[in-house]
């Protein structure tokens, strides 16, 4: 059975997606900074000064001036902001995720693709060629 985990383990394929989810918990961090810090501000700038990720509705009485206020009061809210982080984010990585793929299939069809073969330039005649013409040559002279 241990002989088994680590075959399992050894396998290509565990170890890809094992790398894959490191990769993708970093890159998230990456674009969580993207949307936040420089995505958001920009609309913000567009839209009057909106900060999507401080848009929230309290479902019960009350008012609250932030989001992390209302949620510490045990108030249901309904986090509007924080929901169009998340498409805005999931967005950016299924484009990322798109163009990295479609570097990757662009790589492999260049190296799949047979070399281009270069096509065949007549030289003239071989020298056997030129030897029979010259022997046909010598016996037509030989003859009357």
């Amino acid at each position: 059975m241990i002989q088994e985990f680590k075959d399992f383990i050894a396998k290509g394929n565990v170890i890809d997606l094992a790398v894959g989810i490191i990769i993708g918990a970093a890159f998230t961090a990456i674009v969580n900074s993207l949307v936040s810090d420089l995505i958001n501000p920009v609309i913000a700038l567009f839209t009057g000064g909106i900060d999507f990720s401080g848009w929230f509705y309290v479902l019960g009485d009350g008012q609250y001036a932030s989001l992390e206020a209302a949620k510490e009061s045990g108030e249901p809210v309904f986090a509007v902001g924080k929901f169009v982080m998340a498409v805005i984010n999931f967005f950016i990585v299924a484009m990322v995720v798109f163009m990295l793929v479609k570097a990757v299939n662009r790589i492999k069809a260049a190296a799949e693709r047979p070399d281009e073969v270069a096509p065949e330039v007549k030289t003239g005649p071989s020298q056997l060629d030129v030897l029979i013409d010259i022997r046909d040559a010598l016996k037509g002279e030989k003859t009357p």
